[in-house]
């Protein structure tokens, strides 16, 4: 099977196409055949060597925390008659990086594959596993209220598809940050009621002290959203797309760093993120769509802040 692999850390180039051999369910494993891969911004991080302190990858290794599917083989002790079904994945447990989805199969623990309703794409339902369950998990640890300012960072990457309707849907006025007139339109599009580009100086100045940030891009960005978090706040760490977390160091604003739930809460919480996805209460953008081969593309036009929404890569 084809698969492509980071052979060294480095740029976009070190991704390279090469082929396998095809999957074998083990004890309480199941091979998915794989139709949609999902690339994520921690995808470009790890490749590029960055988060080894988190992450511990030897090399080569196979990127990829998701996919979406057919399974088509199960190993000893998975009683779930899943064959032939139409399933999203995790490549591994929560909160580590198991590798493996940028190829044509994938074999992946029974507990983190989930039937997708149907009448669901598979590129649609893909975004329930990362995205979804993170903004369902973050909206709680957030404690909005309705009239609470919020202020959404890195709004528009694929977890501000979620994050911007369903902070609206509680009554919040939600402030999008990101980069760009494009970005900002998109991020309007979602139901921001307001925009601010942090590519330009001084970008927190013209904030009010805001009630409760999340910040997916930490950084000199999330460093100044930090700063306009009222005394009494909230602020919810999630990203590192600038490079590193923001750092709190305040003793009046209640700081929520990566927040790991329970294996069968986060399961339940991907559930949940199916069935808003099932019942159309969301839509989630699909940006852009590559070729499994063309994977160094995806990671670029991430990398250069390019992509709106979901990057998926097709087999």
């Amino acid at each position: 099977m084809r698969v492509v692999r980071v052979e060294r850390f480095g740029g976009p180039e070190v991704l390279e196409a090469a082929e396998a051999p095809a999957g074998e369910a083990g004890a309480g494993e199941v091979v998915i055949d794989v139709a949609v891969a999902e690339v994520l911004f921690l995808d470009t991080q790890l490749r590029a060597g960055w988060g080894q302190e988190y992450f511990k990858l030897d090399l080569p290794f196979v990127p990829g925390a998701g996919v979406a599917g057919v399974a088509s083989a199960v190993g000893d002790v998975v009683n779930n008659p899943l064959i032939g079904r139409r399933v999203i994945a995790g490549t591994g447990p929560v909160g580590t990086y198991a590798g493996g989805g940028y190829a044509e199969q994938a074999v992946v623990p029974v507990d983190e594959v989930f039937p997708v309703p149907d009448g669901l794409e598979l590129s649609t339902a893909i975004a329930a596993l990362h995205d979804g369950a993170t903004a369902l998990e973050q909206l709680t640890q957030g404690q909005v209220q309705s009239g609470d300012r919020v202020l959404v960072t890195a709004a528009a990457g694929s977890l501000g598809s979620w994050l911007i309707p369903l902070l609206s849907a509680t009554g919040a006025t939600v402030i999008a940050a990101a980069r760009g007139e494009r970005k900002l339109r998109y991020a309007e599009e979602l139901g921001a009621d307001r925009v601010v580009d942090y590519s330009l100086p001084g970008w927190a100045d013209q904030l009010s002290e805001v009630d409760v940030v999340f910040d997916g891009a930490g950084g000199a960005i999330g460093q100044a959203a930090y700063a306009a978090t009222r005394s009494g706040g909230r602020f919810l760490g999630y990203g590192a797309a600038s490079g590193d977390f923001t750092a709190p160091d305040r003793d009046d604003v209640t700081t929520v760093g990566i927040f790991r739930p329970e294996p069968a809460e986060s399961r339940e919480l991907t559930r949940r993120a199916l069935d808003e996805l099932a019942r159309g209460k969301l839509t989630p953008t699909i940006g852009q769509t590559f070729p499994l081969a063309e994977a160094a593309a995806a990671h670029t036009a991430i990398q250069n802040r390019h992509a709106l929404g979901k990057t998926l890569l097709l087999t």
